[in-house]
């Protein structure tokens, strides 16, 4: 094999593709990327078995091949070679000579027919969506997924398609996020958990243009993103998620409305107070028109006033300030609408088309 590319083009495609190679593997040929050169294109692959990426980049073919080369190796090599063309060149004994200007470097690769390769989908009919709508959903969701194997299910998010609607759900079993976004056409109902590491590395790659779509396949086991000149193809997370609609649909017998860039400061302000690993919840005491946001630790203590727009009962509550600082920091609206119940039941943030909604359960705390 010999081609010819830019630096840039074979960084670009390395940094992409190396997201799927996994940390820790009994295989050895999992820990590489694969140079495949023989169909007209440069494609370069990476597969831990769970997740699979594939991008095609630009670049010359002088001689047809294919070849596994380890990739922290490899992408350390192109990291640090010269803005210029590089020629990639193999021998029958997998060894890989890589040249750009003066330098060049000599590697042992493997045979690329022992390779992984990602799992035949089949492209019937996908959603599209945009890449910038995407990567938003993503943003506003991801941080809510659980982040251990306790209940693997919880590690995932929800997908589900209804017609022309299609509803993001994550959880860790003491907070929920949903997104909901119209789509551009209906489609037959749908319900998938995806894991949250593959829509963490989906959201690295995307570019985020808001004129570019991402096509998204499904089968019974496996998810597909297709966009630019990648596929990320990952297995689903199998089993049944939360039945949320229920708990989503709660009463309420306070609601407020405040500004959300004074909500968030005056919380972010409390945490300067919280020692790591400590969890000091933050006070909400919800009067007629003024909120006191109270917090009390070894370190010191906070006491602040922002005025609010109340309807309903006074109440004081408590949450964990990181789980208020996550779902305000994802949310755009200047102004925001939190619905409670009681000192022991979760708020619920949303906006009037419950195009988003945050639940977030309370924290016990002594009297202030």
């Amino acid at each position: 094999m010999k081609i010819i590319c830019s630096k840039s083009n074979l960084l670009n495609g390395v940094n992409t593709v190396s997201k799927a190679v996994p940390s820790k593997t009994t295989m050895s040929i999992l820990e590489c990327i694969l140079i495949d050169a023989n169909k007209g294109e440069i494609k370069l692959t990476a597969n831990d078995m769970e997740l699979g990426i594939e991008t095609v980049i630009d670049g010359e073919i002088i001689e047809k091949g294919i070849i596994a080369l380890d990739a922290k190796i490899f992408l350390e090599m192109v990291r640090k070679l010269p803005d210029n063309d590089v020629t990639i060149e193999t021998d029958a004994t997998y060894k890989a000579t890589i040249t750009c200007e003066k330098a060049k470097f000599n590697i042992v690769g493997k045979s690329g027919e022992d390779f992984s390769y990602l799992p035949q989908i089949e492209r019937s009919e996908s959603i599209i969506i945009s890449q910038f709508t995407l990567k938003e959903i993503i943003r506003q969701t991801i941080f809510s997924i659980a982040d251990n194997f306790t209940n693997k299910i919880l590690t995932g998010e929800l997908f589900e398609i209804n017609g022309d609607v299609l509803k993001v759900v994550s959880s860790d079993g003491l907070r929920i996020s949903l997104r909901k976004i119209q789509l551009k056409n209906s489609y037959p109902a749908k319900k998938v958990i995806v894991p949250g590491k593959t829509l963490n590395e989906v959201s690295k790659i995307l570019a985020g243009d808001i004129d570019k779509d991402v096509n998204i396949f499904f089968t019974d086991k496996h998810i597909l993103f297709e966009f630019d000149n990648t596929t990320v193809v990952s297995r689903l997370i199998e089993g049944e998620y939360l039945k949320i609609d229920n708990i989503l649909s709660a009463d309420y017998e306070t609601k407020i409305k405040l500004n959300k860039k004074e909500f968030l400061g005056c919380i972010d302000r409390s945490t300067l107070l919280i020692k790591e690993g400590d969890k000091k919840p933050i006070i909400l005491n919800i009067l007629d028109d003024m909120m006191e946001l109270k917090m009390n630790s070894i370190v010191g203590s906070l006491d602040e006033e922002l005025d609010i727009s109340k309807m309903g009962k006074d109440l004081m509550i408590g949450f964990d300030p990181k789980f208020l600082i996550d779902a305000l920091k994802v949310i755009d609206d200047e102004e925001i609408e939190i619905k409670l119940l009681n000192s022991k039941a979760p708020c619920f943030i949303k906006d009037d088309d419950e195009n988003y909604i945050y639940l977030i359960l309370p924290v016990t705390f002594s009297n202030v």
